[in-house]
């Protein structure tokens, strides 16, 4: 049996051989196949891959509480209308069983000025705490205190944007002065770099300074824009949801029958849904990649019956002298495979290099994994089996009278 396999394999490679551009153009559907399977599939599973990463750089366990809307006279504010949040509400989140840490945040957006250089940009008031919940961390200097935001502390952290934009890349701006509408603040820290979010925010496009100073100084309000919540465990992100809202309902005196005034949303929720709007799309990608192996298939099926159609006489004289239908067979489902596996191979090679080419031109993170070669070579060798079988079995039931007959 092994003797034939290899005997069937050498013939295989001598028919092809004497067609040599033939074989090539249609191992062509092949090759491009396999490759767009590796490629398009290393785009999906790198997307999704930095879609996690962004969304783990917001920080891991995360509640958000937003203002909700609020209604006067009929009239609906829109989300982010309340101004309810407030300190009491930070205190008593902390009485969870579900919450590690609750900590208060106020943002605006202002121009900020250092010597000839201006830019607008986000200021974020927060706690030292909030900063390692939402992962902001100090990549030189050094970050402020409570004591600071108590004393409101006229002290900031700088994003990677800012300081580019208002120092340069080659100026150290630790103890340099800003404005923030015309209160000074002196540089004390840079922050590590974070990159877009996942909505494509610049979440390094910003200014961390102490609450104390942000409200009292900046902004001039005692409400809060968000509180931010790190829950016991991902596990638990339901329950705190839960819990956490039935905690505000009675801080805000909410009736049964009324609806918050606030908003609680989960950075596992974010994630689920951009987790599954990647792998939509993978699957689209990979979808279209396999029509292209079809596509091949096709060719292989039209190339073998032009084979069967020009070795009709072969045929017939193997048959005459003693080979069996099933020798005829595998004959030409191995010159089928021999096709599509070659072609894989190609395809495969493609695949590596292409991935490489668009990685490198564009910037993007591929990531190649050995299921999606294992996927795109299977796929390679079941359009062989499937588009081989029926030039292979027409072959292999030619009458040798007839197929002698033939010129």
């Amino acid at each position: 049996m092994f003797t034939q396999i290899i005997s069937s394999i050498g013939m295989a490679f001598q028919a092809l051989a004497s067609n040599k551009m033939r074989a090539m153009l249609t191992m062509l559907g092949i090759i491009i196949g396999v490759g767009s399977v590796i490629t398009l599939t290393a785009i999906g599973q790198g997307a999704s891959q930095d879609i996690s990463n962004r969304i783990n750089s917001m920080g891991t366990n995360i509640l958000q509480i937003d203002p909700g809307p609020t209604t006067f006279g009929g009239v609906s504010s829109g989300a982010g209308g309340s101004v309810h949040l407030t300190d009491k509400d930070v205190e008593a989140l902390k009485r969870s069983i579900f919450v590690k840490e609750s900590e208060p945040s106020v943002d605006t957006r202002a121009q900020v000025i250092a010597a000839n250089a201006n830019w607008s940009t986000r200021i974020l008031g927060t706690t030292p705490n909030c900063l390692v919940i939402r992962n902001y961390l100090v990549d030189y200097g050094s970050t402020f205190s409570v004591a600071d935001s108590r004393s409101a502390r006229k002290v900031c952290l700088l994003g990677k944007t800012v300081v580019t934009n208002l120092f340069g890349n080659n100026i150290d701006p630790l103890g340099r002065g800003i404005r923030v509408k015309n209160i000074p603040l002196t540089v004390i820290g840079v922050l590590k770099e974070k990159g877009a979010n996942s909505n494509g925010q610049d979440q390094d496009d910003i200014i961390i300074v102490p609450m104390g100073t942000a409200q009292k100084r900046i902004m001039g309000t005692m409400w809060l824009d968000d509180i931010f919540v790190s829950t016991v465990s991902s596990d638990q992100t339901q329950a705190a949801i839960a819990d956490v809202t039935e905690i505000l309902r009675q801080q805000h005196k909410i009736i049964p029958s009324s609806n918050n005034d606030f908003r609680v949303r989960s950075q596992v929720e974010i994630a689920q849904a951009a987790q599954k709007s990647t792998e939509t799309l993978s699957d689209l990608l990979r979808s279209s990649a396999i029509i292209a192996l079809l596509v091949g298939g096709i060719g292989i099926m039209n190339i073998m019956l032009v084979s069967v159609t020009e070795r009709t006489r072969e045929i017939g004289i193997r048959k005459s002298i003693g080979a069996k239908s099933f020798n005829i067979l595998t004959q030409f489902i191995t010159e089928a495979l021999t096709l599509s596996l070659v072609g894989g191979i190609l395809g495969v090679i493609l695949g590596y290099v292409a991935s490489s080419v668009i990685s490198t031109s564009n910037g993007w993170n591929l990531i190649i994994s050995g299921s999606a070669v294992s996927l795109a070579f299977g796929a390679a060798t079941a359009v062989g089996l499937l588009f081989g079988w029926y030039p292979a079995n027409k072959a292999a039931r030619l009458n040798p009278i007839e197929a002698l007959r033939r010129e």
